[in-house]
């Protein structure tokens, strides 16, 4: 139990303890994702590239190297991680994950994301803290990209946009007893404002029409933060439907909130018997980043 028994929660759990927690347990749940994702597709000797992500703990050596002896995993295996990105993060590892496939046409990449938002609870009453416990939970996934070619999931085009006026609106900073979370009440009020845009210029870069777009895998922030995009896109609750289901479900797992999304959008596809989908992906993070990615089925 990482708080001790008192009433006012003290001492109250500093930044080394909940660290030593994530170091102890982030392996664990992310080689549980790993296996589940490889399994029956391709062997862990295969693997060629591992890309680590997550914004709620870190260490040298670490989460990488701790997968990579764990599982008995080549010293050779090209390792990357991405660290303290925040919500996004998922897309930025399969940005880097398209870039290794392209320029390595034998690549196995396994990107992770694993997140324990749950270590950084802080006791004083704030909006902030409510909110951040309320809305952020712990949780593991794991995609598996492949440079040979596979009929099915393909990833076409990625795109960003920054909205700067949001830069204080959304913010992960280190404290003495962890993480500190601030997410304004302004932030669904930027989606709003900014997401029709977004992915119409998502769009025109990847050279096709918004029309295309059959499913929206959109990270699951927060109830509002949906809300925001439905009347910004002029679309349903419908639409966005693996999206909300995952945030009653699991809630804010950050960087794998999305990869759980794309799951459910990719199940969906296969049990409904669909010939071919347009993908659009959209998460964001602080900044205020808008990261996307357009991917096809077929």
């Amino acid at each position: 139990n990482m708080f001790p028994p008192s009433q006012d929660l003290e001492p109250f759990p500093t930044l080394e303890k909940r660290m030593a927690i994530y170091d102890e347990n982030a392996a664990t749940l992310s080689i549980k994702a790993i296996e589940d994702c490889i399994a029956g597709q391709l062997h862990k000797s295969e693997i060629t590239h591992l890309i680590t992500v997550s914004c709620t703990g870190m260490s040298a050596p670490g989460l990488d190297l701790q997968i990579l002896e764990a599982m008995e995993l080549p010293a050779t295996l090209n390792r990357t991680s991405v660290n303290f990105m925040g919500c996004y993060a998922a897309i930025h590892g399969l940005k880097i994950a398209d870039a290794f496939c392209k320029s390595q046409p034998r690549a196995n990449v396994i990107v992770v994301c694993t997140e324990l938002c749950t270590l950084h609870f802080q006791k004083e009453a704030t909006a902030d803290n409510m909110m951040s416990s309320l809305l952020f939970a712990d949780g593991s996934a794991a995609m598996l990209i492949q440079a040979d070619e596979h009929t099915g999931f393909r990833l076409e085009n990625f795109y960003s946009e920054i909205a700067l006026k949001g830069k204080k609106d959304m913010s992960w900073q280190l404290s003495g007893t962890g993480f500190l979370m601030t997410l304004t009440g302004y932030v669904p009020d930027l989606v709003r404002s900014d997401f029709n845009s977004l992915v119409k210029n998502a769009m025109e870069a990847s050279g096709r029409p918004a029309q295309d777009v059959t499913h929206y895998c959109i990270h699951p922030g927060g109830k509002k933060i949906l809300e925001a995009i439905e009347e910004s896109l002029q679309l349903t609750k419908h639409d966005f439907k693996h999206s909300y289901d995952v945030l009653r479900k699991f809630g804010n797992m950050s960087s794998a909130s999305i990869v759980f999304v794309l799951k459910n959008i990719l199940e969906e596809i296969k049990e409904t018997g669909q010939s071919s989908a347009t993908i659009f992906g959209a998460a964001f993070g602080p900044g205020l980043t808008m990261e996307t990615f357009l991917a096809t089925y077929e």
